[in-house]
This record gives structure tokens, sequence and C-alpha cells, in this order.
């Protein structure tokens, strides 16, 4: 088994705030001014079979084990030798066994009267594992998975019956995967770092799939899976297929956002003996907020900034047979000349249809070969009717001020063509004609992703040690 013995530590330390709020320490003789006593829990080997974190915490499957520790007003820890016999206990600071399969949970109940104030578990690179109170603060586990081959510390405040503030400082270590480092599972993340458009689309691509049918480890990797912003905004991944997640706000990034994309994969197990590696983390920013909204009955394209009109462009798009796509759709790239042919699109040489033409400031929206372009061959139509094989032309002036003022990410949207929608994955970033209830439906989270994103800057406070209240 991955999760092999290595044991906890118990170590001596003061309670948080012990002192200070009940004024005592330890009494003449050894004796302790208060304590409680803490089942603290770990996973068994269940005979070779293995249950998700998930399945534990909800009582499904067996092999849990419990230590019985003391906590103290001084924080002077010890570990009563048999959960039958609470009278024995041990010196503080000695080894116990216990299971570290990082897979399992992390539980810690009180096993007598008493009330949990406090509960923090961090690893040895600082970073803090999410936990949750039960109703009546008598059980704590943790809500975010622990990684293979890290050493953690936990802190546990509480008031025993009288009301009087205990805690005990514990650490463990979970054993390291027998994975091959090259056979773990990381996600690459895109765009590129730089400056983009309010409708970018964040990617991660995974180097191995994660089938649908395992939804837990898809709802383990989402959360391990961090994007943040400043300002803050509500966003969710949602799964393309089993190797692809988008995510994108509920509405368009903000003009000037700086977004964070992290992994926290690297030790923790996604699925059945899968475990995730190492991965690159991404830092982009969002310029101006950009869109471009062309009425191709109108025949016209409309350019805010910001919220602010800037340009009113007369256009041509797709004729009969020709319609432009209808729809939403980002700035994939662009080129400042490409050749446009008709039968990368279908029409045949020697039709009456083809061409052949050099095409400059082109403006790429789908990766069919859609643009916006200029197409100084139209002028007299544009503005009065659509004359075009489905890009959107305009004059080389207007093209080329386009072309210097759009960034990938930027939003260019058509509506009133009668073409067909845009498809939301298979042919560029279509991902905002999704309605946020069915994006959601995409991620393996649901609605439970459906909340604010804490910035970046919150994130770092957030994640620092906090007093727990019992749920009510």
């Amino acid at each position: 088994m991955a999760g092999a013995v290595v044991g906890v530590v118990f170590v001596v330390a003061a309670a948080p705030q012990a002192a200070s709020r009940s004024g005592v320490g330890p009494q003449a003789g050894g004796a302790q001014a208060g304590s409680v006593e803490l089942l603290v829990g770990r996973v068994l080997d269940d005979g070779g079979g293995r249950c998700a974190m998930d399945a534990y915490r909800a009582g499904l499957c067996g092999g849990l084990e419990e230590q019985l520790v003391r906590a103290t007003a001084s924080g002077a820890g010890s570990v009563v030798r048999d959960p039958s016999s609470r009278g024995a206990a041990r010196a503080a600071a000695h080894t116990v066994v216990l299971p570290t399969d990082a897979a399992g949970p992390l539980e810690i109940s009180l096993a007598g009267p008493g009330l949990l104030t406090y509960v923090t578990v961090h690893d040895g690179h600082g970073r803090y594992v999410g936990g949750a109170l039960g109703a009546r603060g008598h059980h704590w586990s943790n809500t975010e998975p622990l990684r293979a081959g890290e050493t953690y510390t936990v802190r546990v405040g509480a008031q025993d019956a009288a009301g009087t503030p205990v805690g005990v400082t514990m650490a463990f270590r979970t054993a390291a995967t027998e994975t091959a480092t090259d056979d773990r599972l990381t996600a690459e993340f895109g765009p590129r770092p730089g400056t983009y458009g309010a409708g970018q689309i964040v990617t991660a691509s995974l180097s191995h799939p994660v089938p649908a049918a395992d939804p837990a480890a898809r709802a383990r990797l989402e959360r391990a899976l961090q994007v943040t912003s400043e300002p803050a905004v509500e966003g969710a991944w949602h799964w393309v297929d089993d190797s692809t997640l988008h995510y994108r706000p509920r509405t368009y990034w903000p003009a000037h956002a700086v977004v964070h994309v992290v992994s926290g994969l690297d030790g923790v197990e996604v699925g059945e003996r899968q475990y995730g590696g190492p991965s690159e983390s991404l830092r982009f920013t969002i310029g101006d907020r950009i869109e471009a909204v062309t009425d191709a009955a109108a025949h016209e394209m409309t350019v805010r900034r910001n919220g602010r009109t800037v340009r009113t462009i007369p256009v041509t798009t797709g004729k009969a047979g020709f319609l432009t796509r209808t729809g939403i759709k980002v700035v994939l790239g662009k080129e400042r000349k490409v050749r446009m042919r008709g039968d990368t699109v279908g029409i045949k040489r020697g039709t009456s249809e083809f061409y052949d033409l050099p095409v400059f400031y082109a403006t790429r929206v789908t990766w069919s070969g859609e643009y916006v372009h200029a197409a100084p061959w139209s002028v007299d139509a544009q503005g009065e009717e659509n004359v075009s094989h489905g890009c959107t032309g305009m004059s080389t002036a207007d093209a080329a001020w386009f072309f210097d003022t759009v960034r990938e990410g930027d939003v260019v949207a058509v509506v009133n063509s009668g073409g067909e929608p845009m498809a939301p994955f298979a042919n560029g970033f279509g991902d905002w004609n999704l309605g946020w209830d069915a994006w959601l439906a995409g991620s393996a989270l649901g609605a439970a992703t459906d909340a604010p994103l804490a910035s970046a800057s919150a994130l770092a406070s957030a994640h620092g040690p906090s007093r727990l209240v019992p749920l009510t």
C-alpha cells in the first residue's frame, strides 16, 4: 500500500492563547488545571481494499484507527496508551504509530465533555489544509485532500467541561507515493503569460484523462486547480472532455484584472492509485474591456472600450449560403497578411464562388477560418448588404484600426445574421454562449462553485490559522 505507516509525533507546545485566557498552567505536583481527550484518526489499509476520502467520511468504509490524546491547559500533549484505559498516559514527544495514507481523512473528535474551538493543519511549506467543524463543536475533519510525502503540523484548541482553554500540537508525515514522477497527473495551463481581453478563457490540459465515470476524482482535481483574481470574481471550471477543462468567470473579466492559476495537485491522490505531480503556475493580466458587436441585419459593427462606444464601422457579413455564425466569439489571433482560398472552407476550384486572395489585417475568431478583415473589394456593399463568404469585411482603414485595437481574448459577437450558433468548444472559444447554469452543469462541483472567488491577497490571508465556530 502506498500509504505506509510512518507515525505521529506529539510535541509540547502552548495551547493557542491558553495562558492568557485562563491565567493558569500546570498545578503543583504536575496536575493540570484542565484537560480534554481527543480521538485522532487516520486511515488503515482495510485488507487490500481502498476507499476514497469521501467514502470514509460518509461512513461507507472501515479501516479508521483512532489514537486517544490528552490536550492540557499548558499545551503539553500526552498520549493515552490504551483508549479503554484512559488513566495510563505516556510522556509527551513520543512517536505514536498511526497510518498515514494521504488518501484518507484526518479526523479529530472529542472523547468526552468539552468543545473544539481551534483546529489548523499545515504542511512544511506553510500551506493550510481546509477543514470543517461539525455540529456542536465535537468533531473536525479535513475538507481538502492531504498530499503524499508531506509533513503536517496539527494544532488543536479546545475547552474542557469547565470552559478552561486547553490545546495540543501534533505532527505527522504522510508516506510518499510509489507512483513514478512521469506517471503523475499534471496540468498545463493556458494562455501563455501576457495581457489578454476580457473574454479570455483559462484552459487546463491534463497529462492523463479523468473519466466522467469517476466524479469524485474530477471533483478532487477541480478543487486542486485554483484560479484567483484581483479584483475577485465568481467563476468555475467546466469539463470539455476527459483531458481538458476550461475556466471562465460568470461574466467577462474586469478590465485590468490580474489572474493567477495554481495547481495543488502535487502529491494529491486524484483517482485510484493516481497521484498528482507538479504543474507550472500561470499569471496573466486583462487589458481594457473591448467588446465588438456586429449587427448583421444593420450591416454595422459597434466597438466599445470599457463600456463606452469608440467606433461604429460599416461592415458586410455572410451572404445566403455562407451566413456568419451568430453568437459570442473571442479573438484567437491576428495575422497582418493571410492568403485566403475557397477550397479551405469547402468551395471547389472552378466554381463561381471560389476565391484566392491576399487579405490584410485579419483578426481570427474561429479555427475554421472566420476572420474580421480588410475587404476593399466590397466597400460599396459595406453598411448596405451582406456579400461575404462568412467573414466580417470592412474598409482597409477600419480593419487596420480594429487590428491595432483588439488583442487575444477580446470579445467579438455577431447578432441577427441568421447563421448557425457558435459552438461552445469545437471551433475556438465559444464558451460564453453557455448560460451560467449550463456552465456549472459541466463542473464536477456543480453549484458548489457558485460563489465569489477570493482574491489572491484575500486567499493568502484566509489560508492562515483561523478560529472555527461550531455549526448550528
